[in-house]
């Protein structure tokens, strides 16, 4: 039984993975260079560019993952420094939504790029991993 959930996941992150290169073959090319901001969609009813796709990409990684890990090494709630009892989806969770509104306190006070708040995003969602 676990050996066809780990094919079956293989499977699932290969796919993923060729869901990463395949989006990075669609960035538009502009005088002579890949355009990484340019729309994946031109006159789509969304601003669809390579970053944004990326981002909802990870997110689908990460919840491949993390039912892989949840169904391959089960655990136990543990009670953190929070004082509540959490998983691992709960912490990622957690660190998701913190990383949010630190990009977001980071564009309203600093302004582009986010580069320094997606540092300080890591930082934080390896504490809640650590320490929540």
């Amino acid at each position: 039984m676990r050996r066809s959930i780990n094919t079956g996941f293989t499977i699932l992150g290969l796919i993923w993975l060729g869901l990463i290169f395949w989006l990075t073959t669609q960035v538009p090319v502009r005088d002579e260079a890949k355009d990484w901001f340019g729309g994946l969609d031109p006159g789509g009813w969304m601003a669809w560019v390579f970053p944004t796709a990326l981002f909802f990409t990870i997110i689908a990684g990460l919840l491949i993952l993390f039912t892989w890990l949840a169904i391959r090494f089960p655990e136990t709630p543990c009670k953190g420094s929070l004082g509540i009892m959490t998983t691992r989806g709960d912490r990622l969770f957690i660190s998701l939504l913190g990383s949010a509104f630190i990009c977001l306190i980071w564009l309203g006070v600093m302004g582009m790029p986010v580069w320094g708040g997606l540092a300080v995003a890591l930082i934080y969602a390896a504490a809640v991993f650590r320490w929540v």
